[in-house]
């Protein structure tokens, strides 16, 4: 089974790190919505071999229950078992457990940072590339009931798209399993103990069928539950009972034929036995591969396809392209309608539309978010939530002018990103001098500067929506988080809604600057994330509500953002949260407060760079090639040890002799004790290697030899020659 990771801590002067270097290579992270019930938030990545499944932050399990879980991983325990560990086993069937873990009453106090809780390992034998979960608003376990569906209360319901085609529908228990459980000895002997679908765990999986093709991607909803009849006939009369039956609806897209969309409809009661196939209802083959797909999470018929870089287009599947629709045999028709396309502004000097990176519903279904390849993002407005006032579908006002000509309700440009929309123009500021010298780094600007459509072909990103959950003194919002090209441009909007008000007024005044104003109306660039991905690129990002209640130490609202951002690399995940200064406060100065690290903290093996200390303005070094007369008396005695008794018991000759040495015919006499020299230990702080102090001058070296890069061939030089 998968081993606990630990963090590796790196605190900046505007946020704090937390990296996790993992044992396999990520395909996809995604962050569950629903809260476990000990309060630990679920991480779920996928890998070469499935899943895995992590419990972040909460409570704890019992001291008692680690201890008994590592004796009987070990070895044999002696004496009984603690009488908190319970593990119930059938006495029908051995192999069937139920699991209840036992945590502690309250939060750690001394923890500074939410802990990794248990890890689980789903084996599919294949590689994971796509996972997907129900659009739902980050809640605690209680509060998740939609439309009375309790099984999300209990279970974990997501889908995953493997390498080999297959579509899989998983539930699993909301609860993590106890460490006596991983430590079971048919589990710690059975080499396929963690496969999906054994049901070791409590999971169950639903193979989704009728895919030629691996998906290029996954999104599923829950839809209102259908009552279902039950009639049993009787010699007097007839009864009907009724229930209702929860469904969820699963869509993937593939690059089969010339691009295929297909939908199931998969009941919630049908998942509690493994194995069975289910067929797809709805088969839509398209004119070209789909980018990606989202369901709306208020109207859960409406579908997002990204169709890059043509359009980004809404499909309904309950809404019959041809009616009446006989051909049907479930509740559905067998075609959907699509509903309006919205096509994004052209490339400039150029008859190619800009590229999609990303597209995403906000507002609750009601607008979408737009990331276009060039660095500008959008928002149309379906539904006329905009703040400038209520607007109806199709009409003036609601960005959307006829059928499918739109046009942004707002719109701007992410900060570092015009070399994509103009690198002609850095081309010839970088060739105005009459002689620029071809070095390996203008070389690689050549090649990396080609302009047309083709260069924003290549350009990777993507929009992560993260709704708020109102509270007393909060209403309900969401926080967008967005990248583009690489972990140098990762941005987040602590909330939309007030963002959006901010933009319009700001346009209407004369301009719009996005890095400015308070926290919640402003576009937040997240620094320094080189490093602690470890040189890895960045593959794509995710956020995490930050709940009190289960040790966030922070509330949606307050000082920092309301989420903390993860963001993964190829083997390497690094979750992002914002000091607790407000942001933007800090303007090349320092910030002074800081949290209080505990003992346990300072003990781990963590990198914090603190902000560059004070440096003096002269150091002085010695350069003389001549004998220094100090080298070989720490070698004797150090700075503050006492003379010993073989020191006392030295002869005149040998004192005479250290302190009036003969003259070196050379001026190279000190290398006769550079052994000696080698093997000394510096026992006194202020002579240790600062290797923070070193980083930072390294990282102050790069800065400038950048800006004097970014400068070459501005303006006239005088140079001025000595006769």
């Amino acid at each position: 089974m998968a081993t606990i990771p630990t963090a590796r801590i790196r605190r900046t002067a505007q946020n704090t790190q937390y990296t996790y270097n993992l044992p396999r290579r990520i395909h996809a992270v995604h962050t569950y919505p629903v809260l476990s019930p000990q309060g630990a938030t679920i991480l779920i990545y996928g890998h070469e071999n499935g899943v895995t499944l992590v419990w972040r932050g909460g409570r704890r399990f019992k001291p008692q229950i680690q201890e008994a879980a590592e004796k009987g991983a070990n070895g044999k325990q002696n004496g009984r078992p603690p009488q908190d560990a319970v593990m119930i086993i059938d006495s029908d069937e051995e192999e069937d457990a139920a699991d209840q873990p036992q945590f502690e009453e309250t939060l750690d106090d001394e923890c500074t940072y939410p802990e990794i809780t248990q890890t689980l390992d789903l084996e599919f034998d294949t590689a994971v590339s796509h996972i997907s979960s129900l659009p739902l608003t980050p809640c605690l376990a209680d509060d998740a009931s939609w439309e009375g569906t309790d099984i999300l209360k209990e279970k974990i319901i997501f889908t995953v798209s493997c390498a080999t085609r297959e579509v899989y529908l998983v539930t699993l228990p909301l609860i993590p399993p106890s460490p006596l459980s991983k430590s079971r000895k048919d589990i710690q002997e059975s080499l396929f103990a963690g496969r999906a679908g054994n049901g070791k765990w409590g999971e169950t999986i639903t193979l989704l069928g009728g895919q030629q093709k691996p998906s290029d991607g996954l999104a599923m909803t829950l839809i209102r539950p259908r009552p279902t009849y039950d009639r049993s006939k009787s010699s007097e009369r007839s009864r009907s009972t009724t229930r209702a039956v929860h469904r969820v609806v699963v869509a993937a897209h593939s690059r089969e034929a010339s691009g295929t969309l297909r939908l199931w409809d998969v009941p919630l009661e049908s998942t509690t036995k493994s194995g069975r196939e289910i067929e797809p209802f709805q088969t839509e083959y398209l004119p070209k591969p789909l980018a990606s797909i989202s369901f709306n999470p208020t109207h859960s018929t409406q579908l997002l396809c990204n169709a890059t870089p043509d359009a980004v287009r809404i499909y309904d599947y309950n809404v019959a392209s041809m009616p009446p629709d006989d051909i049907s045999e479930g509740p559905f028709p067998s075609q959907g309608s699509w509903l309006i396309s919205l096509y994004p502004p052209f490339i400039r000097q150029s008859t190619t539309r800009k590229p999609i990176l990303a597209a995403s519903w906000v507002a609750r279904g009601r607008a979408i978010f737009v990331l276009l390849a060039d660095g500008q993002w959008g928002i149309w407005d379906i539904d006329g939530v905009s703040p400038q006032g209520s607007a109806h579908f199709g009409m003036l006002g609601s960005g959307l002018l006829g059928d499918a000509i739109t046009k942004f309700n707002v719109s701007g440009f992410v900060e570092g990103t015009s070399p994509l929309r103009n690198p002609a123009s850095q081309r010839v500021s970088a060739s105005a001098s009459e002689f620029v010298p071809m070095t390996p780094h203008s070389r690689r600007d050549a090649f990396t500067n080609s302009s047309g459509p083709e260069r924003l072909a290549m350009v990777r990103g993507g929009v992560v929506v993260t709704p708020l959950p109102a509270s007393a003194t909060t209403t309900a919002d969401e926080s967008v988080t967005l990248w583009i090209g690489s972990s140098d441009h990762v941005f987040t909007i602590p909330g939309l809604l007030k963002f959006w008000d901010a933009q319009i007024r700001k346009s209407a005044g004369g301009g719009v600057n996005l890095f400015s104003g308070a926290q919640p109306t402003r576009m937040i660039r997240l620094s320094d994330l080189l490093v602690g991905l470890m040189g890895e690129r960045c593959t794509g990002v995710g956020a995490i509500v930050r709940f009190p209640e289960t040790g966030g130490m922070s509330t949606p609202g307050s000082e920092g953002l309301p989420v903390d951002v993860v963001v993964c690399g190829e083997s390497r995940l690094v979750i992002i949260r914002e000091s607790e200064a407000a942001v933007g406060s800090r303007i090349g100065g320092v910030i002074s407060r800081r949290r209080r690290l505990s003992d346990r903290f300072r003990d781990t093996s963590a990198i914090i760079v603190h902000p560059r200390p004070e440096q003096p303005g002269s150091i002085a070094y010695n350069l003389s090639i001549g004998p220094r007369k100090k080298l070989s008396r720490p070698l004797l005695v150090g700075d503050h040890d006492e003379p010993t008794a073989d020191d006392m018991m030295q002869t005149d000759k040998d004192i005479l002799g250290m302190e009036t040495p003969s003259k070196p015919s050379s001026g190279f006499a000190f290398a006769d004790s550079l052994n000696a020299a080698a093997d000394l230990e510096q026992q006194d702080e202020e002579y240790e290697r600062d290797v923070e102090v070193e980083m930072l001058d390294i990282m102050e070296i790069d800065r400038e030899l950048d800006a004097m890069n970014n400068g070459r061939g501005r303006g006239r030089k005088k140079v001025m020659f000595d006769s």
